[in-house]
């Protein structure tokens, strides 16, 4: 049986500022909530 993924909200995620930078594979890329409410992955 797999394991399930780990489940968190996008406000515990983003914070007040409503962005995240990941660090993956020596890129940077950057979660942003838009305006309306949607979440967009940008590098």
């Amino acid at each position: 049986m797999r394991d399930r993924p780990l489940r968190i909200s996008s406000c515990q995620l983003l914070g007040e500022r409503g962005e995240l930078l990941i660090e993956h594979e020596g890129r940077e890329y950057r979660l942003r909530l838009t305006q309306n409410r949607k979440l967009i992955l940008t590098a």
